[in-house]
């Protein structure tokens, strides 16, 4: 992980109700680590950790779906410009998912966070083989944490 993240471009809030297991600092470096191996130049990520209802609206509201899901992200940018972002995460749910995949929450709070970095990278996962590419991705920066 960098060594010295630099946080003055990276914004986390959680208005979810619950504790989130990764601090600012942290999730700054996982952010600064995906994009610096994925070659990406940013500008400015927002984390924003809310809860369900939020979730549903957000998903109602943007993409036209009616359910809980754990992670929403919107960018701002330009083609060929620094990203600049926003990632809505569903805490609820992420907590819910580390039971479901016997992982600890700070490993799935962190997964979901590179799932997200990931498609500002520009990887996708409307496929099985994308889903697949993804989810080898999300566990060789994992390894890296």
């Amino acid at each position: 992980m960098t060594k010295n993240p630099d946080t003055r471009n990276f914004k986390l809030f959680n208005e979810s109700g619950i504790d989130i297991p990764l601090s600012k600092k942290t999730a700054s470096a996982i952010a600064g680590l995906v994009f610096e191996s994925e070659k990406k130049e940013w500008e400015s990520v927002e984390v924003v950790y809310v809860d369900e209802q939020s979730i549903i609206e957000l998903n109602k509201k943007h993409l036209q779906k009616s359910y809980i899901t754990d992670i929403i992200t919107f960018h701002y940018h330009d083609e060929g410009k620094p990203i600049e972002a926003s990632l809505f995460c569903c805490a609820h749910r992420i907590k819910e998912q580390a039971k479901e995949y016997e992982s600890n929450e700070e490993k799935e709070f962190s997964r979901v966070l590179i799932h997200g970095i990931l498609h500002l990278c520009g990887f996708e996962d409307a496929s099985d083989e994308q889903k697949s590419q993804m989810r080898a991705k999300e566990n060789e920066y994992l390894k890296q944490l």
